[in-house]
């Protein structure tokens, strides 16, 4: 009050204090000093009191009488009811998120609350695991909430008392082994805030992080604080106390900015000196009831809220009628070393940070329980085996499927022995955690009926057991109640079938060896092929000439003919015989292809599972089988099928017994199980079993463990390094053997060979033969280009007839290749024998033969005349026109048309139309 009126001087309003001493009791103490507070004194408003159970109380009297409670200390929210409290301090929740970062900053997962048991300590703070302490709790008490809580796996505690209770608490702790490594303890505001500790209770807490709301160093705090320090360290001395004096608090500060507020909120609003209207007589005569009602207290009320400045404490401002969050600041006590600051929070926002204004995100350096420091090891946060015990590991007595998980006496030593796949990938993992876990393997022999895996399940929950390790499925029911670690095996379940044999009775079965697109694509290869070898023989090859139904024969003929290595004609370019070697290598590749996928489906029978839908089974009636104790009956119970209609086994034997049987007989259609069984089954009924239908999602096999245990995830990640590694596929194989194939058969479907099979082939010899072709033509214009140009008509449609006469220079016969060479020197020798007399007749008898279309001639020739052409064009044209075998003749013919003196005869044009040049070819 001195410092706000020094500050302003000039105010018409001044705050007289009144004090009373509720004798630390928060119900009868409190109660009767704020009665005689109103009633005696008349105030218009409280400051106090000190806890917020006494504020609880204090506040009822105020909203009965309108006069305004200031509590500074009131840090839980159950009384924020009250509209006349106002709390101007922070809100115990504030702290859960400074607490909850510093939480997840080392990764711990689970923390225990240990609270006082009171609605004051019990509602700031919430988390899944509490134990409740009494306030007045005497040791033995503490004892048995610090052993209960040592039972349980989490080592991470948050205290959440009284100063002197937690005092008290962390003593119990220390002579319990709790404050040891390992162990994590964080106290909340009220034990950080009070900061005046003996040496030995300096050593019980050495280790504990705890939280403060932050107030930033000023010279305002410094000035306050020495000035409070002087006047309190007088008046102790003035009453004979001790010197030893602490340093004002969080809630010192407070307290200050309440008082300023108070006196702020009376100037702005003007208020008059007290007035309290009388109660009105209703027959009661209680003290409560004869209190008056304050007649300033709304206004002032209204005032006090709207009230905003900066204060010693910060930034003091009310927001729903207590102050706003403040920042933390996160303590550790490091024993001798005195209360160090090792970070701070600035938000929801800002997270923590090592400075205040600097955003360097973490912690400084802590020290642990145990003299650890955080550079050196950070403790995990819980224990895998509490109080040292071992941990009871049930594992289910089966049936059948022993590779899985099986439980047998040995007769040499009289034990209980447990092996099986499940086992070894569970001593597996655990071995690859950095740290030792004592456990033992306890037998359970209640698997039989449909809900005892549930039930075995249950053993957890129930803390009969602390985990299961088995083929035990992961279910949505199930994780209900209890925890899994990933999936350890493959996900999903389907049915297993009896096979039947089936064969082909197509009368097209031989068409089946190769598709559709194979077989047109082969024709047209074939046919290409053929044609570049016609085209590059037909000038110079007298095998690849004739009429034109001759020489399409040829094409087709020589082609299909190579199929079988059949082919007559010889070629005589170098192109062409190129292009041969490909090609005959080609067709050498597709008929063994063809012929090995033939005898493949003509000699192996191809099986088809005798149902391959859920629905076939439904509306049949059929009979199917199930694992016993397995989640799958419930599936199937889920898809209509009737109960009485579902059949239990346990043995991969009776499996195969059942399907042998049928449904008629007493056995079943299809088994449904999950597909690690199906294929352990399969692997050793390989014939006459296939599985089908679809696969139905599943999640697997996993370990079990209670919720929210720390081993979850241990051994997952244990699990997963095994996956990664050759541990997982050596347990595989050491119990299920190396991974095989069923033979199912042959199916002609997918045994037919592609277009995308011999892609690569058709590829290579569609471009040999382009390739060649374009050679060749090249080669052709090149060496026939004078002969060419003077084929060329001068006029007309020039595109059209230099096309015609072009493919006619090509359709004459090379009389440079060796076949015709050898030709024409038989032909000089026969003249010289005296033939020479009738080629002159021939040659005589072409001359006066009109030009008409011969049945020998070529398929390039033209035999239709050209009307508009000139008489000596016709009489070319006719020439030209004449086939070659008929222009050539028999060989006797071809002989007087080389003699020398042969002469062929030309007729001069006879008018001027005529005389026009005219291109005369070769």
């Amino acid at each position: 009050m001195e410092d706000f009126y020094a500050a302003h001087p000039n105010s018409t309003t001044r705050i007289e204090l009144h004090f009373r001493d509720s004798f630390s009791d928060a119900v009868i103490g409190s109660v009767s000093a704020a009665v005689d507070l109103i009633k005696n004194a008349q105030v218009q408003a409280i400051i106090g009191p000190q806890t917020s159970a006494a504020s609880e109380f204090v506040a009822q009297i105020g909203n009965r009488t309108r006069v305004p409670v200031l509590s500074y200390s009131a840090t839980s929210s159950s009384g924020s009811t009250a509209p006349y409290l106002v709390r101007t301090c922070a809100d115990d929740a504030f702290q859960a998120a400074p607490i909850a970062d510093v939480v997840d900053h080392f990764e711990w997962r689970q923390v225990i609350l240990i609270h006082e048991d009171s609605s004051t300590f019990g509602a700031g703070i919430v988390t899944a695991h509490r134990a409740a302490v009494p306030a007045d709790a005497s040791d033995d008490r503490l004892d048995a909430v610090l052993y209960r809580v040592k039972a349980m796996i989490t080592r991470v505690y948050v205290v959440h008392v009284s100063p002197a209770l937690a005092l008290r608490l962390f003593r119990r702790a220390m002579d319990a082994g709790m404050m040891a490594e390992g162990y994590v303890w964080i106290a909340t505001a009220g034990v950080g805030d009070d900061v005046l500790m003996s040496p030995e209770d300096m050593d019980a807490m050495q280790g504990v992080i705890s939280v403060r709301p932050y107030v930033q160093p000023t010279s305002r705090v410094d000035d306050f604080a020495g000035r409070f320090k002087a006047r309190l360290l007088k008046q102790l001395r003035n009453d004979a106390g001790s010197d030893d004096i602490r340093d004002p608090t969080v809630s010192t500060l407070w307290a200050y900015d309440t008082a300023w507020a108070v006196a702020a909120a009376a100037e702005a609003s003007r208020i008059s000196g007290p007035g309290f209207e009388s109660p009105q007589p209703q027959g009661s005569t209680t003290e409560l009831d004869q209190l008056g009602v304050s007649s300033t207290g709304a206004t002032l009320l209204n005032a006090v809220l709207r009230t905003s400045f900066d204060g010693l404490a910060g930034k003091f401002r009310l927001v729903d009628g207590r102050l706003q969050e403040p920042a933390y600041e996160i303590l550790n006590f490091a024993g001798d070393g005195g209360v160090t600051t090792v970070g701070y929070w600035t938000g929801k926002s800002g997270g923590i940070s090592q400075e205040f204004d600097l955003k360097i995100k973490g912690l400084k350096q802590v020290l642990w329980p145990g003299g650890g420091h955080s550079d050196i090891r950070i403790p995990r946060g819980w224990a895998v085996s509490p109080l040292g015990q071992e941990l009871v590991i049930a594992v289910p007595v089966k049936h059948g499927f022993h590779q899985f998980v099986q439980v047998y006496n040995d007769t040499t030593t009289n034990q209980t022995m447990i092996s099986g796949y499940c086992i070894d990938v569970f001593d597996a993992a655990i071995k690859a955690l950095p740290y030792p876990v004592y456990y033992r393997y306890e037998p359970y022999y209640g698997i039989g009926n449909s809900d005892s895996y549930d039930q075995l399940v249950e053993l957890v929950p129930e803390q009969k057991a602390d985990g299961i390790v088995g083929d035990v499925a992961i279910t949505v029911r199930r994780m209900a109640v209890v925890d899994f670690t990933l999936p350890f095996t493959e996900s999903g379940w389907s049915m297993v079938v009896a096979v039947q044999s089936q064969t082909s009775t197509s009368m097209f079965f031989f068409l089946k060896p190769l598709t559709p697109g194979l077989w047109f694509v082969s024709l047209a290869a074939f046919i290409f092929t053929g044609f570049v070898i016609w085209v590059i023989e037909h000038r110079i090859n007298p095998e690849f000439r004739g009429t034109p139904m001759q020489q399409f024969g040829t094409i087709f003929h020589y082609a299909f003919s190579t199929l079988v290595f059949a082919h007559r004609e010889n070629v005589q370019s170098n192109l062409s015989k190129f292009l041969m070697v490909i090609w005959v290598f080609a067709v050498l590749i597709l008929t063994s292809s063809y012929t090995a996928s033939l005898t493949t489906m003509l000699t192996v029978q191809k099986l088809n599972p005798s149902v391959t839908d859920i629905s076939d089974l439904l509306n049949n009636g059929d009979y199917v089988g199930f694992q016993e104790g397995s989640f799958v009956a419930d599936e199937l119970a889920k898809m209509n099928f009737d109960p009485s209609k579902l059949r239990s086994y346990s043995t991969p034997d009776e499996y195969a017994d059942a399907l042998s049987k049928g449904s008629d007989n007493g056995g079943v259609t299809a088994v449904f199980d999950e597909v690690p069984y199906l294929k352990l089954f399969l692997s050793q009924y390989c014939d006459g079993y296939t599985m089908t239908g679809p696969i139905y999602k599943g999640t697997g096999l996993g370990f079990v463990f209670p919720n929210g245990s720390p081993m979850v995830q241990e051994v997952s990640r244990a699990i997963v390094g095994l996956t990664e590694g050759d541990d997982m596929g050596l347990i595989e194989r050491k119990w299920f053997g190396a991974p095989g194939t069923c033979g199912d058969g042959v199916d002609t479907s997918s045994a037919s060979l592609t277009l995308r099979n011999f892609s690569g082939l058709f590829l290579i010899t569609g471009v040999a033969s382009s390739l060649m072709l374009i050679i060749y033509l090249i080669m052709f214009a090149y060496s026939e280009r004078h002969e060419l140009r003077a084929a060329e008509p001068s006029s007309g449609s020039v595109s059209l007839k230099r096309l015609r006469a072009w493919m006619q220079h090509y359709d004459r016969k090379d009389m440079s290749a060796p076949q015709f060479k050898q030709q024409q020197s038989w032909g000089d020798s026969s003249s010289r024998n005296g033939s020479h007399g009738k080629q002159r007749e021939r040659a005589e008898q072409e001359e006066a033969t009109p030009a008409r279309d011969y049945p020998g001639a070529s398929p390039l020739s033209d035999h239709s005349p050209m009307e508009s052409a000139s008489s000596l064009e016709r009489k070319l044209s006719n020439e030209f026109r004449t086939p070659f075998e008929q222009r050539m003749g028999d060989t006797a013919a071809d002989k007087r048309s080389s003699t020398p003196e042969r002469r062929p005869s030309l007729k001069l044009p006879e008018n001027d139309e005529e005389r026009k040049p005219a291109m005369l070819s070769p």
